[in-house]
């Protein structure tokens, strides 16, 4: 049985990037706009305006394919400054109506606003009046689900997108999720859905109607979780400040690259951005790694962790480094970099037992210069732009490419 009263919500930005572009570029309004790598490069599109889906446009496609299915697409470079200036806001907005929220990237979050009904009403008033402060204080357009449960609430965000908000109640479970396709349950993929099809289950009703040990039987594990999800059953909570497991770059480059020396120019810029929106977001880790995709889509990775956490560039590319050199020689069609077993800068750095130095890519605890150096960059960065301040070594090579997914 799912709860009695929704008390879930789920806001989805629409078209959030795209959003953005349109809002501080009105001149863009009502143009297939597109956030995304060039075509030229190897770009993918990282968000797509409701104008371009109407051609087939989406996000993860190659920028030249949406290119042909719309020869009108608006390509705008991606600014995640911006991105994420609008997003604070946006979970600004929300910590005032509940301090359980639980962001799942810039532009979606979960809510639990159970207990709050005094101060801003039950949750279908809540999630009305942040649907309109967030259009009031950032001019974007949120939709909005709200329902007993996190699964039901994604489920209603996206059911009247765009500018969307739906309202799923304990009663009315069963007659929204069973004319649905049984891909929209959460875990259900296109090998799954086929393996259902097969046992003649194509809609959600079709599942829930079959008996759970028949389910559980075919499907394992995995089957108590679609079989509880086709009754609108989900546990799951909202879990506040969920910590953020890794923080990484990586680009497709326009030609196959087989130079190392160049390759290791592009692996440091990137070390310099990866760190940069580390100390932006008050983290450091302890995993470097490596990943390179050859030219014929080989992709090999590469690790290694650090005794002493960091979140300084130079230190991890001096491990980033050592791991290119590790990788088989070949012209690469893409590199990254990425830092995982992130923790909280102001969390204690455990010291060794006899105070040994730290080896190669590690951070000693006592780095003071360097990190003042580092943050007075910082600063400089984040007043003026990020080209403000650049290693020599990286003058003239241009703006940082990589988050916009330029990746595979």
């Amino acid at each position: 049985m799912v709860a009695e009263a929704p008390s879930i919500l789920h806001v989805d930005m629409d078209a959030f990037y795209a959003s953005v572009e349109v809002r501080d570029n009105p001149s863009l309004a009502g143009k297939p706009v597109c956030v995304g790598g060039r075509a030229d490069r190897r770009g993918v599109i990282s968000a797509a305006s409701y104008e371009a889906r109407k051609f087939g446009v989406h996000s993860a496609m190659p920028t030249a394919r949406a290119q042909e299915l719309c020869p009108d697409l608006v390509l705008v470079p991606p600014d995640f400054d911006r991105y994420t200036a609008a997003s604070r806001k946006i979970m600004e907005i929300f910590q005032r109506y509940t301090p359980r929220v639980e962001p799942l990237s810039l532009d979606e979050a979960f809510l639990d606003v159970a207990g709050c009904e005094r101060l801003h009403g039950d949750a279908v008033a809540i999630g009305k009046g942040i649907k309109k402060d967030i259009l009031r204080e950032t001019r974007l357009i949120a939709s909005i689900g709200v329902a007993p449960s996190k699964f039901l609430a994604k489920l209603a965000s996206d059911l009247d997108k765009p500018d969307g908000f739906r309202v799923i109640r304990a009663d009315e479970v069963r007659s929204v999720l069973d004319p649905l396709p049984v891909s929209k349950i959460f875990g259900v993929g296109p090998r799954t859905a086929k393996r259902l099809e097969s046992l003649g289950v194509t809609t959600v009703g079709d599942l829930a109607s079959r008996e759970r040990v028949a389910v559980l039987r075919e499907f394992g594990a995995s089957g108590a979780w679609i079989y509880d999800l086709a009754h609108g059953i989900d546990p799951r909570r909202v879990t506040p400040r969920r910590p953020e497991k890794s923080h990484g770059m990586e680009r497709t480059f326009p030609e196959d690259v087989d130079d190392r020396e160049e390759l290791r120019l592009y692996l440091y810029e990137f070390c310099n951005e990866v760190s940069f929106d580390l100390r932006s977001r008050g983290l450091r880790g302890r995993t470097i790694t490596l990943k390179a995709r050859f030219w014929n889509f080989k992709t090999v990775t590469r690790s290694k962790t650090v005794e002493y956490p960091t979140n300084i560039g130079t230190r991890i590319y001096a491990v980033a480094r050592e791991l290119l050199d590790r990788v088989p020689p070949g012209p690469l069609r893409l590199l990254g970099v990425t830092v995982s077993g992130l923790e909280d800068v102001r969390d204690p750095v455990q010291g060794t037992l006899f105070g040994d130095a730290a080896g190669e890519g590690d951070v000693p605890p006592s780095d003071a210069r360097r990190e003042r150096t580092q943050e007075a960059m910082d600063k400089l960065r984040r007043k003026f732009g990020r080209g403000t301040v650049l290693p020599a070594s990286l003058l003239g090579r241009g703006p940082t490419e990589g988050r916009d997914g330029t990746g595979a």
